[in-house]
Order: C-alpha cells, then sequence, then structure tokens
C-alpha cells in the first residue's frame, strides 16, 4: 500500500491549497471517488470547498472527515524545500499539509480503494465529508454540509476525522471528543477622570480587580473521566486613552473557558454574572459559544479503531480530549459516534512540516481496519 497512498499524498501536497482555497484537491479526490462507485455532491459556500460523497444507501455509515486547506507556509526562505514540491529525506515526507492533513485524506483514500477491491459487497454505506475551511473561519465549511444533511435527516452512524492525534509515537493517542470553547467580551464601566482628582472619578480596572481575582481562583469542576477540569483564562485586557493622566471610562476583557461536559455553557454563564454582580460592578458583557463539547465514550468505533491500531502498530491507544477544536464539533450533532485519529502531530503548522513515509502506510491500514470492523466484510 506505500506506493498508492504515497502517490495521493504527493498529489495533494502539490496543490498549493491554503486556506480557504482547494486547488483542485477535492476535484481530484472527487474523481478517485466516482470511478469508485461514491455519488459526487459539492456543497460549496462562498469561497469555500466543500465535498460530501456516499456510497450505498444501508447502514451502518461510515463516514470520513478532513479538510484540504492547509495554513499559510510562513517564510519561504527557512524551508529545507518548496512547500508543496513533496519531498522525502530520510523517511519523511515533507510539504505543508504532510502531517494536517493531506496525509490523513491520502491514507482514507488507499484504505478505502483497497477496502472496495477486496470487499465489493460490503455491508453498509461509506461516505466522505471534505472542507477547505477547516484552517480558516469554519463558518462555510464542514458546517454547510452538516446543515444539508440535517435538512434532509442523513445521519452518520461513525466518523473518523483524520486530525493528526499521535504524540511520541504513531499509534499511541487517539480523541474521542473534543472540549468546548466559550468567549467573553467584558466591559466594566467607570467614570473618566483627571488623575489627580481620582475621587472625581471611578477607575474600572481597580474596581474590577477583586471579581478578576476570584474569577482566577473559582474551581469552576473537577473535570470528569474523559475532561479535565474547566479552565479559564484572559486573554486581551484594556483600559485607558493612552494618557498618563487620566482614569479610563472603562476597561475592556477578554476571556475564555475551555470546558468538558462537567460545565454546561449556561452554569458556566450564570456563574460568572453572579460573581460580577458580587462586586458590585457596572458591566456588559457580551458571549460567544466557539465550541460545544463532545464526547463519543467506548462504544464500536472506539473499539474498532482501537483494535485496528492495535493490530497495525502493537500500541494500545490512549483516549483523549485534550487540544484545541476540531470539526469533528459539527460532524457531532448528526454522527453518533465521532473519533480522531491520525499522523505524529509534531510538526503540523511548522516550517517544514512532515509525516512519516512508513506511517502513511500504517494509517492506511489501520482505516482500512476499521472499515472490516465496521461493515462487517
Amino acid at each position: 500500500m506505500t506506493s498508492k497512498v504515497l502517490a495521493h499524498a504527493r498529489e495533494l501536497i502539490g496543490r498549493r491549497s491554503v486556506t480557504p482555497a482547494d486547488a483542485g484537491c477535492q476535484a481530484w479526490l472527487g474523481q478517485r471517488l466516482a470511478d469508485l462507485g461514491f455519488a459526487i455532491e459539492p456543497v460549496n459556500s462562498g469561497e469555500v470547498t466543500n465535498l460530501w460523497a456516499r456510497r450505498g444507501n444501508s447502514t451502518p455509515l461510515v463516514c470520513f472527515a478532513g479538510h484540504t486547506d492547509v495554513v499559510p507556509t510562513g517564510p519561504l526562505e527557512q524551508w529545507n524545500s518548496d512547500p508543496f514540491s513533496p519531498v522525502e529525506r530520510d523517511g519523511q515526507l515533507y510539504g505543508r499539509g504532510a502531517a494536517d492533513m493531506k496525509g490523513s485524506i491520502a491514507a482514507f483514500l488507499a484504505a478505502v480503494e483497497d477496502f472496495l477491491a477486496d470487499h465489493p459487497g460490503h455491508a453498509g454505506s461509506i461516505a466522505w465529508l471534505i472542507t477547505s475551511d477547516e484552517e480558516g473561519p469554519a463558518v462555510d465549511g464542514t458546517v454547510k454540509v452538516v446543515e444539508r444533511l440535517t435538512a434532509r435527516n442523513e445521519r452518520i452512524d461513525a466518523c473518523i476525522v483524520g486530525e493528526p492525534t499521535c504524540v511520541s509515537r504513531f499509534g499511541d493517542t487517539m480523541k474521542n471528543g473534543r472540549r468546548g470553547s466559550l468567549h467573553g467580551r467584558l466591559r466594566v464601566k467607570g467614570v473618566q477622570a483627571h488623575i489627580a482628582y481620582p475621587e472625581m472619578g471611578k477607575n474600572p480596572i481597580h474596581l474590577a480587580a477583586p471579581a478578576i481575582a476570584e474569577l482566577a481562583d473559582t474551581v469552576w469542576d473537577a473535570g470528569n473521566d474523559y475532561f479535565p477540569p474547566t479552565t479559564w483564562q484572559i486573554s486581551n485586557m484594556h483600559g485607558g486613552t493612552g494618557a498618563t493622566n487620566v482614569v479610563p471610562g472603562h476597561a475592556d476583557i477578554v476571556f475564555n473557558f475551555r470546558h468538558g461536559t462537567a460545565s454546561p455553557v449556561e452554569n458556566l454563564q450564570t456563574r460568572v454574572h453572579a460573581i460580577l454582580d458580587k462586586h458590585k460592578l457596572d458591566y456588559d458583557l457580551e458571549w460567544e459559544v466557539g465550541a460545544k463539547p463532545f464526547l463519543t465514550p467506548r462504544g464500536k468505533l472506539v473499539d474498532a479503531l482501537s483494535a485496528a491500531i492495535r493490530d497495525t502498530t502493537g500500541i494500545e491507544p490512549e483516549l483523549s480530549t485534550t487540544g484545541g477544536t476540531s470539526d469533528g464539533r459539527f460532524i457531532a450533532d448528526i454522527a453518533r459516534e465521532v473519533v480522531e485519529f491520525g499522523p505524529i502531530n509534531a510538526s503540523i503548522h511548522k516550517i517544514d512540516e512532515h509525516v512519516g513515509v512508513a506511517e502513511l502506510e500504517q494509517l492506511a491500514r489501520v482505516y482500512k481496519g476499521v472499515l472490516e470492523r465496521l461493515l462487517h466484510a
């Protein structure tokens, strides 16, 4: 399978699909899938290219999900080779997107090709959900495909997202959920005045300080079996006009929660307002839900993927919900089970991004192994 998955990875890496561009990746992929009997359905929105492809109409429906867009390269002179001209060195394939996540898409394709060659009459169905808007704002990508599938009541039984999840060794980590992200934009109001006459003003920074201290010291929850404790962090804080002799009229604070299922959004919001009110602040607070937490407990997909990883690598993967957000947060709305698994993530978004050539072959074997276990071929 090595030559096949390597050729697919080279084809994809060679396309300059800096988000939200797709650079023809999905057209190439769609043609390959159409040749395998998949019905191809573009779901484009704005500048974003999306693809839904399905083969079969029966259940269970197993879906491979990922993205063809990549982050910008950074300074080209710091790369040891052209980031869009894939190069092999010392058993590694170099290029932007090699690990995040064109390598996974190449492994998806090689796995499906081999699986269908071996089991043309398999049970169930196979689908692909691919976007060029994962590395960007993520408003015209996967979410648009999910909306279309929701409108026609089309659901996924098991979804594998090809995010690079492994940490030290290939096979060591799979992600069966992600934390939620809740943003708050707080404005604490005061009264502007000359700094030499503080009694004529109200300094909002001074007023906010005790509340900030309490928010920072609060234990929001203890986490649970799958998620670590919720964290609260200030990312930005600003107050003042820039002058050194003016008490500011307001202070702006931007903060973020990363939370699991132990603390729902509404609970966190209520507790924050209670602390601000306790300190008698005059404030405005705008909330934005960046991502809802999602979780797939041990079940058919986790067990199948764990077994495929174990059989391929000899490693028992760890279940994890760490890291930032992924498009799994959207897919979880229409999928019974969502799990992420892909290559080692040490080089993602970096100069000289790379993935092991042998790792790509193993990844394809893992994906094929999941299909064999779930579709009862």
